[in-house]
Formats: structure tokens, C-alpha cells, sequence
């Protein structure tokens, strides 16, 4: 089993910027595909980015050029840089690793 922990998010104003960070609880080494979901309200949760095979990453249309997601394996943690943050990224956002979810941290994107 792992857990997994979110931090980093906050309250910023649009065109700033944060780094989300996923602490897991055990090794991740072995672990292929590492992504980071949102869910803003009244909406469902989406698929932000995606990290696999290694160094492949794959990312939502709307985050594009914007978010970089990452990961340090002897660390055991997973990040997504957020850049030219925009009022429609407001949202929580879930580490999701194999079949495991962290409780998410919240994101606003306001002036």
C-alpha cells in the first residue's frame, strides 16, 4: 500500500505560479506511470499530466506549455510545476500513483 501526501497549493494571482508536491510513503522506483488529476467545482476530475515510461509526459490541452510534472525517485516524490496560472485552474488537485489517491490540495487562481 502507499499513501500519498499533496502540498504546495495555495491562493495565487493569475500568471503565478506554485509547485505541487506528492510525498508517497514507500518507494516509488518501481512505479511506471505517475500523474496529477484536478477537480474544480461542480466539475469532474480531469487528467492534468501524466509522467510514464520513464520520461515520457503527457499533459491536458488546457495546461500545455504551462505545467511541467516531474518526479524524484529517491526522494519519493512527484511534482507539477504551474506556470501563467490562469482563474480556470482553480481547483483541487489529486496525486495519483498506480491504484492510490492522496486527499488533494486546494488551488485559487484569483486576484
Amino acid at each position: 500500500q502507499v499513501q500519498l501526501v499533496e502540498s504546495g497549493g495555495g491562493l495565487v494571482q493569475p500568471g503565478g505560479s506554485l509547485r505541487l508536491s506528492c510525498a508517497a510513503s514507500r518507494s516509488i522506483f518501481s512505479i511506471d506511470t505517475m500523474s496529477w488529476y484536478r477537480q474544480a467545482p461542480g466539475k469532474g476530475r480531469e487528467l492534468v499530466a501524466r509522467l510514464h515510461s520513464g520520461v515520457i509526459a503527457d499533459y491536458a490541452d488546457s495546461v500545455k506549455d504551462r505545467f511541467t510534472i516531474s518526479r524524484d525517485n529517491a526522494k519519493n516524490m512527484v511534482y507539477l510545476q504551474m506556470n501563467s496560472l490562469k482563474p480556470e485552474d482553480t481547483a483541487v488537485y489529486y496525486c495519483h500513483i498506480d491504484t492510490y489517491w492522496g486527499p488533494g490540495t486546494q488551488v485559487t487562481v484569483s486576484s
